[in-house]
């Protein structure tokens, strides 16, 4: 085995340490025009324990992109649509574009959905119309111009689980130590429960 590929055993343990939330999330590209870009964004989101990976209108080769030491889509499920109308995902999962546009709600304000799916662009262009036309939400990180598609697929996932993680919360000052995560609470009885009695 290639000493720069990671063992099916270790990309089970980095899910099971990555997964600290509810819900699953997918990533994908549309129109991809760089293999090295899209091959690290996949690598990325195989780290941060994406359940799938999926290409529209792109062309991408697992074989070109040897930035995905990981080789995402051969461990995680893989899509490769041929078009926006022909995307589908699974129920209840969210589709959230990833764009660098006007009206596009800034990262730190977005809650993001226990289901989604991410789609980002291509590095020169946008996503398309009907791309954007089926997404519930279009992100952007606020920044002066535009990322690399790699690097914004990473800033998004951190945020995903920082904010849906059971990660405690940072220290109020730089010395102070963070706290513990909260402790799950759990409900009380259910109506149902209460009614079959």
């Amino acid at each position: 085995m290639d000493a720069a590929r990671v063992s099916s055993q270790e990309c089970l343990d980095t899910v099971w340490r990555v997964k600290k939330m509810r819900g699953y999330f997918g990533v994908g590209i549309e129109q991809s025009s760089k293999p090295m870009n899209a091959g690290n964004l996949f690598r990325t989101a195989h780290a941060f324990g994406a359940s799938f990976l999926f290409t529209i209108n792109a062309e991408y080769s697992v074989n070109k992109a040897k930035s995905d030491t990981s080789a995402a889509p051969k461990n995680i499920p893989w899509y490769d649509f041929s078009s926006a109308e022909n995307l589908m995902l699974p129920g209840n999962c969210v589709l959230v574009g990833v764009e660098f546009l006007e009206d596009a709600v800034e990262l730190p304000v977005f809650r993001h959905p226990p289901n989604a799916a991410y789609v980002l662009g291509p590095e020169i262009g946008n996503l398309s119309q009907e791309t954007l036309k089926l997404c519930r939400h279009v992100i952007k990180i606020p920044t002066s111009f535009s990322l690399n598609v790699a690097t914004t697929g990473a800033i998004i996932l951190y945020d995903r689980i920082r904010t849906l993680g059971n990660y405690g919360e940072r220290p109020v000052s730089t010395s102070g130590d963070p706290l513990p995560p909260l402790e799950h609470v759990h409900g009380g009885t259910s109506r149902k429960a209460k009614n079959k009695s």
